[in-house]
């Protein structure tokens, strides 16, 4: 996988001040969550959370550690470019969003690192990531928007971080990444037919009995992939 060139910078200006040598960002978590508290989506790395303690179950120990990490970041408001830091069960927790108040912005995204970790690397990763969540939620990081859309939400953190391993951070081309993934996701064969007329879909890349007013986010940026496309194969066969 390629890291991210600011991940590289990092690492480098790690390795001439430190005669240690360099390691790359880790994260044991990433959560998207509502204004409640309750996962949204979100994976968690390592051996952290991973294995049962006593008669509590790895999902137990999951909900136990976003309730204590809630009642921390409840109150708090974090700008997207300005992510806010806490500390929960002694990892380092680091947020953006969660504004509500009518905003619609009141899911956050919350990265979790080792205690070891900067926080200010981890504070740079997770407002990357929201930048790359706002852009593919249409600008407003709602809960009923991220619910309608857990395919890109899911697909988002897997092309920021693979493993615990940081691969890339820009919010721009992590969302273009998303897309371009998603694209290759559908068959052909849901894409052959819009409300019953052929070849209409071909041209407007709406999925069968969806009408344009009915499309997710997923789809309406599906829509506007093809399109481009279709234009662009046109003027260019002119």
């Amino acid at each position: 996988p390629i890291v991210s060139t600011t991940i590289y910078f990092y690492l480098y200006i790690t390795q001439i001040m430190s005669p240690l040598p360099p390691l790359i960002p880790k994260l044991d978590a990433i959560l998207v969550l509502d204004g409640d508290g309750n996962r949204l989506a979100g994976k968690y790395y390592g051996d952290f959370m991973k294995h049962a303690v006593g008669d509590q179950t790895p999902e137990d120990l999951r909900t136990t550690f976003e309730k204590n990490l809630q009642q921390k970041i409840g109150g708090i408001a974090a700008r997207p470019e300005a992510a806010e830091v806490v500390t929960c069960q002694g990892r380092t927790a680091v947020f953006c969003g969660g504004g509500g108040g009518g905003s619609g912005n009141d899911v956050r995204v919350v990265h979790v690192g080792p205690p070891s970790e900067s926080e200010l690397v981890l504070a740079y990763l997770c407002e990357g990531m929201y930048d790359a969540l706002t852009q593919l939620m249409g600008g407003s990081a709602d809960r009923t928007m991220v619910l309608d859309n857990l395919e890109l939400v899911f697909l988002l953190i897997d092309e920021h971080c693979d493993g615990g391993i940081i691969l890339e951070v820009d919010g721009t081309k992590l969302a273009g990444a998303v897309l371009l993934r998603d694209e290759e996701g559908p068959t052909d064969s849901g894409m052959d037919m819009a409300a019953g007329i052929p070849g209409q879909a071909a041209a407007q890349g709406v999925p069968q009995g969806v009408t344009t007013g009915d499309m997710t986010l997923g789809q309406a940026f599906m829509v506007a992939r093809q399109q481009f496309m279709a234009n662009m194969t046109s003027r260019d066969g002119m």
